[in-house]
């Protein structure tokens, strides 16, 4: 009889300390998942402000006071466009042709 009792003892405290060991993980990973849900939520609101950056720096406005102030780009009008020919420029028709018809020398 009294093996039995120290089988069923040894299988309680068995059964006891894993008991202990599976909720001490549990709540381990529940840290771990509360930790990456708020990372999660922190890159999600960062995502959110640099797209609004983003459509921010892209205004038309913007882009063309860079062209201009940066780039030193203007518009376009007809007497600042040229236009060229075809065989208007010695040479030029040869090396004009190759790269139409995707040969470039």
């Amino acid at each position: 009889m009294s093996r039995v009792n120290l089988f069923l003892l040894l299988a309680l405290l068995g059964s006891a300390l894993y008991l202990v060991n599976v909720q001490y993980e549990s709540r381990r990973l529940f840290s771990e998942l509360d930790k990456a849900r708020s990372q999660a939520h922190r890159i999600e609101s960062d995502n959110e402000r640099l797209q609004v950056e983003r459509r921010a720096q892209a205004t038309p406005l913007r882009v063309e006071r860079l062209a201009r102030e940066q780039l030193q780009m203007r518009s376009t009008t007809p007497a600042i466009t040229h236009y060229v020919t075809y065989g208007s420029v010695p040479g030029m028709a040869a090396s004009a042709a190759s790269v139409v018809s995707g040969r470039v020398q």
